[in-house]
């Protein structure tokens, strides 16, 4: 099994349209870009067949330096999510 890339990712989408691997690579960029300002802005982006991003917010919390030993404070933050939808879920069954 092998990852597939940005540049793989970028080739593929050139060869199926018959466009240059830039053009498809600025085209994945924009796509990247787009759902990662949408996150940002605290909206989620929902592909229809494919899944959900989403921000959730994580609960300040308690811990444990793993060095020291010492009990430290964890901030609350925020953070990306993917939840896929049925249809990419049964696809990978």
């Amino acid at each position: 099994m092998t990852a597939i890339n940005k540049k793989v990712l970028s080739e593929i989408i050139a060869e199926e349209h018959q466009i240059t691997k830039k053009k498809a690579a600025e085209i994945i960029d924009l796509l990247f870009d787009t759902i990662s300002d949408t996150l940002r802005d605290g909206n989620s982006v929902e592909i229809t067949g494919f899944g959900k991003f989403e921000v959730r917010e994580r609960a300040g919390r308690s811990g444990i330096n793993p060095h020291t030993g010492e009990k430290i404070e964890i901030a609350a933050s925020k953070v990306p999510a993917f939840r896929a939808s049925k249809t990419l879920k049964e696809s990978v069954k």
